[in-house]
């Protein structure tokens, strides 16, 4: 593999020590690895990853010099929810049921199904788990006590038990 003379040996081995981020000075050390003339095979197997992939990153650095080496995350998917219906959402679970709802307490198939009904969207179970713990609530609740309960009625059973 040919590198392009961006840096010196010592530049990119000292680069990579300076690091922060530990995929990004990996990277580093492959372009060093390869300008010592060392192949991809045995860089791979020196780093345990792919020889094509250490190409890759070769060739990254040759195009664009060391910043192009930079570990960046992907875009990902994009949200169902724009962040109006999520926070409409989050209003709405956080009100709690409704007589629409026909139940005293709110569980992950209620979430999917308003989901579903009032903001038109579709969501696997764990889905929803994970839309709810990234908006900081939580489906797992005390049990609810029914308003009609009489705490001196449930005290004076406990007392006969």
């Amino acid at each position: 593999m040919t590198v392009q003379p961006h840096l010196t040996l010592d530049q990119l081995f000292q680069a990579a020590k300076d690091e922060p981020n530990l995929t990004t000075a990996r990277r580093i050390q492959a372009v060093a690895m390869a300008q010592q003339l060392l192949t991809s095979v045995k860089i791979a197997q020196l780093l345990g990853e792919d020889a094509r992939l250490i190409r890759d990153w070769v060739t990254r650095y040759n195009r664009r010099g060391i910043d192009a080496l930079s570990h960046q995350r992907g875009a990902g998917r994009k949200p169902n929810l724009t962040p109006d219906k999520e926070q409409a959402f989050k209003d709405r679970i956080e009100s709690g049921p409704t007589d629409d709802d026909q139940v005293s307490v709110l569980h992950g198939k209620d979430y999917q199904r308003i989901l579903k009904q009032e903001f038109d969207t579709l969501h696997s179970l764990s889905g929803v788990y994970h839309l709810l713990r990234r908006l900081g609530s939580s489906w797992l609740m005390p049990r609810p006590q029914h308003e009609k309960a009489d705490p001196q009625a449930q005290a004076d059973l406990k007392k006969t038990l």
